[in-house]
């Protein structure tokens, strides 16, 4: 999906990722250089495209037909002796089974869940190390237009006095396309993940190389927060939970 002024998000990215991975469709381009994890999703694509390619470039010879004995006009059905009926080579069997594994992958490819992983705290810690390019000392607030493109679908109204936005995408956590929004904070960028359809009983540490965050529970939902070790998330925990909510 990429209509006039509205940027592709992650997840229009990947189904059309991979089902062309050369990325010669529209948008394709504006979106990779700007999102980090689906260009790690892109190249994850095509090297498995690679490896499928591998796998089917089996040598198998032409399939050889028994010859039939005559038949009269008369005959209408032949019945072969046992040791003439058709036999499919290993080889043969090789090029088979790679076609049903390239099938299985192409299907998996398509509609899966993707990476599995132990929890959502881990996900989460995962999905920042593929947006570096997120966590940048800007002073320029991210358009309304595009905050609002991002939040339109789970968040009724966010509070301005949250902070200054400085990044606004559309990201998949757990399967779900979610608002990931950075702010500036004192020691360095904050990232927000709202995560609406994830429940958590209670506060969730995260820890990270050179992070430290918390998810907390928000209503029905929850919001991730990350930021760089040293940075105090204390001061920023309750206007971010005061500052949501969501869509009902």
């Amino acid at each position: 999906m990429t209509a006039a002024g509205k940027a592709m998000n992650c997840n229009d990215y990947r189904q059309a990722i991979a089902a062309d991975p050369s990325e010669t469709f529209a948008g394709a381009a504006t979106h990779s250089s700007a999102c980090g994890a689906c260009r790690a999703y892109r190249d994850e694509i095509r090297s498995l495209d690679a490896k499928i390619a591998r796998a089917l470039a089996i040598d198998v010879p032409a399939l050889k037909m028994p010859d039939l004995p005559s038949v009269s006009h008369s005959d209408r059905v032949v019945t072969l002796p046992l040791a003439r009926r058709l036999r499919m080579t290993p080889p043969a069997w090789l090029g088979l089974a790679a076609g049903v594994v390239f099938a299985a992958v192409l299907g998996g490819r398509l509609f899966g869940p993707g990476p599995v992983y132990d929890s959502l705290a881990d996900e989460v810690i995962a999905h920042l190390d593929h947006e570096p390019g997120a966590l940048r000392r800007v002073s320029t607030p991210v358009s309304e237009r595009s905050l609002r493109a991002v939040l339109d679908d789970d968040v009724e109204a966010m509070d301005q006095e949250i902070g200054l936005i400085t990044y606004a995408r559309s990201c998949v956590i757990n399967g779900r396309t979610v608002p990931h929004l950075v702010l500036q904070g004192a020691a360095g960028p904050i990232t927000l993940l709202l995560l609406p359809d994830e429940h958590v009983d209670g506060a969730v540490p995260l820890h990270g190389e050179g992070i430290n965050g918390v998810i907390l529970p928000v209503g029905d939902g929850s919001i991730a927060i990350i930021g760089e070790r040293g940075e105090p998330l204390d001061e920023i925990e309750q206007r971010v939970i005061d500052s949501v909510r969501w869509r009902t």
